[in-house]
């Protein structure tokens, strides 16, 4: 074959800095229309973002990039382009880490339909549980210690 190609799919998920509850649905749409535009100059597409209080959870469609530089341009990006806002969000701060799992084709649209309500589905579970349960899930080792920062 001539030629490489390549179509990775993750669903992401990270949360402010000491899951403090900032995101509001009145700037959720215009945060993910900004992440939508950092991911395409770098080589990847966001399907659907969907948002709690507290956290982002990230469809991606992703080619040959280096994950975790496009991540923490995503990240380092939106919290400048956030405390630009407002003065609400003036200490805004993404945590260091991240989840990133991978999902098959197939998965979109339980995936999205996931993301979509988010808000809603966060009234019953913390951010802490869904993020255990997406370890298990997807069989990922994690430690706490280095989870919740």
């Amino acid at each position: 074959m001539s030629q490489s190609l390549v179509k990775i799919l993750a669903h992401i998920v990270f949360s402010t800095k000491d899951r403090v509850n900032v995101i509001t649905p009145e700037i959720e749409l215009k945060l993910f229309a900004y992440m939508s535009g950092i991911f395409k100059n770098n080589g990847a597409r966001l399907i659907i973002g969907g948002a709690a209080w507290d956290h982002v959870h990230l469809l991606v469609s992703m080619g040959r990039i280096d994950i975790s530089k496009v991540i923490g341009a995503v990240k380092r990006d939106t919290s400048v382009w956030i405390k630009e806002q407002d003065k609400q969000f003036a200490k805004f701060y993404w945590q260091r880490g991240y989840g990133l799992f991978s999902i098959g084709q197939s998965q979109v649209p339980a995936v999205s339909r996931y993301l979509q309500n988010q808000r809603e589905h966060h009234k019953q579970q913390t951010f802490q549980n869904e993020f255990r349960t997406m370890c298990r899930k997807y069989n990922v080792e994690f430690d706490e210690r280095y989870c919740w920062d």
